[in-house]
């Protein structure tokens, strides 16, 4: 598949086909972990202010499933990039993020590839999520990074601010290298944000059988894509 024929998605289609291909995903049957990458650079404050706002969605949405480990991983500056321990409960993690401001500089995806890979050789990691806006790096080494977790069964989700095109070819090239799933949101649609986060969340902590559940539980919107998903 090339990436002209990767899926462009927009407005309530493009959560649905995120979705189907979230159920399509081949799955780590170890304990789910889950590497929540954001780009901190300086136009990201209102996505991370969102972000920390929107977090204890994917802790609440896997309790019952026993519960998701998750890892934040953030980069801002001139090279600076942190991972902060793993943790269990939301207000670990929102106390881990309300501590990072975000600082002007390049992206630095690359690094949060790596460390993904890392990561998953010491134990494995279910999946990656990362939220960002562009991308100012070389294409064909991201390319091969998530081709190397692909290969592990460490599918990348990619949530994509806004609408630059070339950024978007590479987003939906990294998550197809990887088997995982774009997809393209806008600052204001809040409530998308949270729906996708459960469902990765979900996903990672319990896989397909879990996030159709999840569907039947919350209603509305995510009822309504998880029907669609189910009848494919």
């Amino acid at each position: 598949m090339t990436d002209d024929q990767l899926p462009k998605l927009s407005s309530a289609s493009q959560v649905a086909e995120f979705l189907r291909q979230v159920d399509l995903t081949p799955r780590n049957q170890s304990q789910g972990r889950l590497v929540f990458a954001l780009d901190a650079t300086a136009s990201r404050q209102p996505s991370w202010d969102q972000a920390c706002h929107l977090q204890a969605e994917m802790f609440r949405e896997t309790a019952r499933l026993g519960g998701l480990a998750i890892q934040l991983a953030w980069y801002r500056g001139l090279g600076e990039f942190k991972a902060s321990r793993w943790v269990s409960h939301s207000t670990d993690l929102l106390k881990a993020m309300s501590g990072v401001y975000c600082q002007g500089g390049l992206t630095q995806i690359e690094r949060v590839l790596r460390h993904t890979l890392a990561e998953t050789r010491q134990q494995p990691v279910t999946a990656l999520v990362f939220i960002g806006d562009c991308v100012e790096e070389n294409v064909d080494t991201l390319y091969s990074l998530a081709g190397e977790l692909g290969l592990l069964n460490v599918p990348i989700f990619i949530f994509h601010e806004g609408h630059e095109a070339g950024a978007a070819k590479a987003f939906r090239r990294i998550t197809h290298l990887s088997r995982g799933a774009y997809c393209a949101f806008d600052a204001g649609s809040a409530q998308q944000l949270r729906e996708l986060l459960a469902a990765v969340a979900v996903y990672a902590a319990g896989g397909r059988r879990a996030l159709r559940t999840l569907g039947q539980q919350k209603g509305g919107l995510t009822l309504s894509l998880t029907h669609q998903l189910v009848n494919q």
